[in-house]
């Protein structure tokens, strides 16, 4: 062990443990950088699922009026989707420029 006598030396070889062993825990597979990028992917769809679940509100609401047979509702939903009109109503048809 004649090599560790040497301070410099065990100073290098400690440094270059050091700097080993920090690369490996940021760049293995479940290194640092892996987490972040998971961390990041999982509020992703955390966002989306948010965006689902108010989504599934609306239209539970909406289903919920048509079963109940609200008519104002019912004559929205025929005007909008089916572009149904009542007797005697024109549609008039805007053009942006």
């Amino acid at each position: 062990m004649s090599l560790f006598k040497n301070k410099k030396l065990r100073s290098y070889f400690f440094l270059l443990i050091f700097i080993t062993g920090l690369i490996f825990l940021f760049f293995n597979n479940q290194g640092v950088i892996k987490y972040l990028k998971l961390k990041n992917e999982v509020k992703e769809i955390n966002t989306k699922i948010e965006e689902v679940e108010n989504e599934n509100k609306r239209l539970e609401g909406e289903i919920d009026s048509l079963e109940r047979k609200v008519p104002a509702k019912i004559e929205r939903t025929a005007r909008e989707k089916h572009d149904m009109l009542r007797e005697g109503e024109e549609v008039i048809k805007v053009q942006e420029e």
